[in-house]
């Protein structure tokens, strides 16, 4: 989705960045630049040749969908599609470079999360969206069917989006987009911990399949919090919304001992467990 992307892209180079933390460092040491590495061409290439072509894919066919149910086919204005294609890519080289300058200036945790951030904006757009329905538009495989969503509330119209072609593109995607992204993760990672600056008795101990579950769970903490902001907002209204919830999120998730820098300490494995 259009309003999605643009941080979900942002998230993805940032993550490329902090799986191949400890290989940039050494490489920023001897070039002085986040970009003259073979990882920021792998990003790159990710970026151009699987992220933008399968959005432009769904913003062709799936007009309604890619753009939230605010434009048709017929109404896409040509400069907002040049807009998405573009950011798509730059949007990733930033979260590249901004995770590449954080690891350089030994802030790992803010570097990590700069992932963790991206996507609960992400989530949060999905689940929330700009007037609450962020969710009735995403499984809502049109227009239509999104204008139906208050005469037929629940999960079935999840449940019929599913099915719909939609979704079915969307595994299609996945089955090409993951084994490569989460490929490159597991490679850089596990070379990362060759390095050194890392509690080798750990990380020698960690395997793709663990690597894997802490990917999954830098997904699934943010879009946790992304439900429990909008329920926030829905319950108390915006503002007293997002206040009461970084009242919540902040001690629970973020803090040093929160779940996210328990996260972050398990995948980046620093000598004497502080980052």
């Amino acid at each position: 989705m259009i309003q999605v992307d643009f941080f979900w892209s942002y998230g993805l180079g940032a993550g490329f960045a902090l799986a191949a933390g400890r290989q940039l460092i050494k490489e920023g040491r001897r070039s002085g630049s986040a970009f003259q590495n073979m990882f920021f061409t792998n990003t790159l290439l990710f970026m151009s040749l699987f992220f933008v072509p399968s959005g432009v894919c769904l913003l062709w066919a799936f007009t309604n969908w890619e753009t939230m149910q605010v434009f048709s086919y017929k109404n896409l204005p040509a400069w907002l599609v040049t807009l998405f294609v573009v950011t798509n890519i730059t949007q990733g080289i930033l979260g590249f470079w901004v995770v590449s300058k954080l690891l350089m200036k030994k802030k790992k945790y803010a570097a990590f999360l700069q992932v963790a951030l991206a996507y609960f904006i992400m989530f949060f757009i999905l689940v929330h969206g700009w007037d609450g329905t962020g969710y009735q538009r995403f499984f809502s495989f049109d227009r239509a069917a999104f204008l139906k969503w208050s005469e037929h509330p629940g999960l079935d119209n999840a449940a019929v989006w599913a099915k719909s072609p939609v979704a079915l593109s969307l595994y299609g995607m996945a089955v090409i987009m993951l084994p490569w992204l989460m490929g490159l993760i597991i490679k850089w990672a596990k070379e990362g911990y060759k390095l050194g600056d890392v509690d080798w008795n750990r990380a020698r101990k960690i395997t793709a399949a663990h690597i894997c579950l802490y990917v999954l769970l830098l997904i699934f903490l943010p879009l946790v919090c992304a439900v429990g902001a909008s329920l926030l907002i829905h319950w108390l209204g915006w503002l007293p919304g997002l206040v009461v919830f970084a009242v919540i999120a902040y001690p629970i998730m973020v803090r040093q001992g929160g779940l996210l820098h328990l996260l972050a300490v398990s995948f980046m494995v620093p000598k004497g467990g502080k980052l």
